[in-house]
């Protein structure tokens, strides 16, 4: 991989702390930052989607951090196109890029591109969105799950888009997603990379998780949504249907008292975080390090031209 772009890309749940490690890392050597989180695109969600700051992105240059309106879809082809020419740029000023984020989809389809799927007859997704509007997700979930038990096991029952893209495959071919994705397990790189998956004890990091949703509610998260709303989008919207938000309308809505609102949020995350946890311990092409240790990083050869 040695002739290709070099990447440094550094992962791990929510709350562990990528966000602050990335920055000095950063600070240490000659990188530039690009946002691998799939919500911290959209402005205007910035306490829920615990993005940096203005301040901490002023520091040096942070890329793909609110180029989006809440209501414009966003998905990894479209973050992969993004993130290529993010990085070309960058590598044009002789310097390093760093991607920073949790959303492990994006992350993959940077780094090998995207599994192939035959083409969904258009009719069969109609349906399926429509079933998903008036049945549920959970009614989804457990059709896939008579379907395709193994992989429905992996999703959690409120994870529309995973559900949809899972049952529209496994009807319109006869297999699973899974089948495609482990087809395109041997795809060559797309970069010489380094991916850095910064690790913790779960009980720590769920400890972290709870905390960190205590400082949004005192950051301001339910004004934050109160605005999204009065800014006219749409409660419906995938970006308002994420962790935090979600909860924080169906409070504003009645369907949930404040303090049931912040549990369901800790919950939630921790469910989250567990299934991030799962996803980067299980990937081959993922260097693990304990948080604690991070400053191992900045030892290693590869991206020793950068340091200072």
């Amino acid at each position: 991989m040695s002739d290709l772009p070099a990447v440094l890309l550094l992962s791990g749940p929510t709350a562990v702390g990528k966000s602050a490690i990335g920055l000095e890392i950063a600070r240490q050597c000659q990188a530039e930052i690009i946002n691998g989180d799939s919500l911290q695109v959209y402005r205007y969600l910035d306490i829920g989607t615990a993005k940096p700051d203005l301040q901490e992105r002023q520091l040096l240059p942070h890329h793909l951090f609110d180029i989006l309106e809440p209501d414009q879809p966003f998905n990894a082809t479209d973050f992969q196109l993004e993130a290529d020419g993010v990085i070309a740029d960058i590598h044009a000023r002789g310097a390093l890029p760093l991607v920073v984020g949790g959303t492990g989809l994006y992350l993959k389809a940077l780094l090998f591109g995207l599994c192939q799927i035959p083409e969904i007859d258009p009719d069969l997704r109609s349906d399926l969105e429509r079933r998903l509007q008036s049945e549920g997700s959970e009614a989804l979930h457990a059709e896939l799950a008579r379907h395709d038990a193994s992989l429905a096991a992996r999703l959690a029952p409120r994870d529309k888009t995973r559900i949809l893209r899972a049952l529209e495959t496994v009807l319109a071919t006869g297999k699973s997603i899974t089948y495609f994705q482990e087809q395109h397990r041997f795809a060559a790189p797309r970069y010489n990379f380094l991916h850095v998956f910064l690790d913790l004890e779960r009980e720590q990091l769920y400890q972290r998780i709870n905390k960190r949703v205590e400082m949004m509610m005192a950051a301001g998260l339910q004004r934050e949504v109160e605005s999204l709303l009065e800014k006219g989008f749409s409660p419906t919207l995938k970006p308002l249907q994420s962790i935090g938000y979600r909860q924080m309308i169906e409070h504003l809505t009645n369907r949930l008292s404040l303090d049931q609102a912040v549990a369901d949020i800790k919950q939630a995350t921790r469910r989250y975080a567990k299934r991030q946890l799962t996803w980067f311990r299980n990937d081959k092409d993922a260097l693990r390090i304990e948080v604690s240790a991070w400053r191992e990083i900045l030892s290693l050869s590869f991206f020793e031209k950068y340091r200072d």
